[in-house]
Formats: structure tokens, sequence, C-alpha cells
């Protein structure tokens, strides 16, 4: 019963999308509505606020830090071993993707899903996020940095930790965050995405 509470309370909390949450706060336009049309940082950039985006992703990377963190370090108390932390991390991701605060108008969850590999483990997370911060200044491309990152997650935490039910919700996330990209690898194919900070004409003030 705890896990079962444990995974709804993540999947709430993940549901919580700070990207239209800061464009109301900073009276920007719906991220839904301009750019890539999807609520997360790198699409609040594109329209010229950088205190915006900056907010939206340590929002999206703190709710999938705190979820998981929480798990890890009072679950044993409540009955939550690495199954049931496994559940939290992929709830809280999946409630990022489809917020039921939102229409299941979500994100793509790069931000959300480093808060969960940071929550995990501060490592995990950071050699992600090397990864992220490599190939995205290396090509300037927002979408394949996260998709490399995705695909080495995995292999960093088997590295790492070996194979158990943790390693399992890496590799759900990693899939997800694939398939969510998937109208950008055509995009990059295709030489049509939008590099980082690239402004986008519907990004405006909202009235």
């Amino acid at each position: 019963m705890n896990t079962l509470i444990a995974t709804i309370a993540a999947y709430l909390l993940g549901s919580i999308s700070f990207a239209v949450v800061m464009s109301r706060v900073f009276g920007l336009s719906d991220p839904r509505t301009y750019g890539s049309k999807n609520p997360g940082a790198t699409n609040v950039l594109r329209s010229g606020s950088k205190k915006a985006a900056i907010a939206t992703l340590v929002g999206d990377a703190a709710k999938g830090w705190l979820a998981v963190w929480l798990a890890v370090q009072f679950g044993a108390e409540f009955g939550l071993d690495d199954t049931g932390i496994a559940l939290v991390a992929i709830a809280v991701f999946i409630g990022h993707l489809w917020p039921v605060f939102f229409r299941f108008v979500g994100g793509k969850g790069v931000a959300t899903a480093l808060g969960v590999l940071l929550g995990i483990n501060p490592w995990l997370g950071l050699a992600t996020l090397a990864t992220w911060l490599i190939v995205a200044y290396a090509f300037r491309y927002s979408s394949l940095a996260a998709l490399v990152a995705s695909i080495f997650a995995p292999f960093y935490y088997g590295l790492l930790f070996g194979v158990d039910a943790i390693l399992f919700a890496v590799f759900v996330m990693s899939a997800l965050l694939l398939w969510r990209h998937s109208s950008n690898i055509g995009n990059l194919i295709a030489g049509k995405e939008s590099k980082i900070g690239s402004k986008s004409a519907g990004a405006r003030k909202a009235k």
C-alpha cells in the first residue's frame, strides 16, 4: 500500500509543469503554443527569457530529484525496496510527460530525468549531465544532447551499480526519452532542428 501511495504521489508531483507555471509567472505566452510546442526549458528559452528558462529547468529537475531522493532516503522506513524506488522514479517521470493537471500534455522529460538520476545517485546524474553538456556544446542541439545522454544513462548505472530494478527504471526513462524525441530525430536528419538559443517568432509576451 505504501508503495502505491508513493507512486501516486510521485506522479502528481511530476505533473507540475514548470514550463507552463513559470511562463505565467513571467508573463510569457504558453510554451505549448510556439516553437516546438514542448513545455520544457529549451522551448521557454525561445521566448527570450533566460530567467524563465532557468526557473523551468530547475523546477523540472527538482521535482524529479525530490521524489526519488525521498524514496531513497526514507523509503525503507515505509517498506519501499528497490522496486518501489524504481516505480517512484518512473511515476514522477511519466507525470512530467503526461501531467494530469495540464490535460496530459507534458514535456519531453530531459530535466526531470536528470533530476531522477541525481536522486538515485549524484555521480550517476553528473555523468549523464556531463554527457549532455559535451554534446550540446559541440553541436548546439539540445535534442541531440538529450538523445546521446539518454543512451548512456543506463550504461552508467550498470557500470556503477550493476543490474537491479532501478536499472530497469533508467531503461524505461531512456526509451521514453528516445520515443519523445522521434520528431527531433527526423528534424536532425533533415537539417531542420532548431539550435540552442534560437528564438521563435511565436514566443512573445502574453497579453
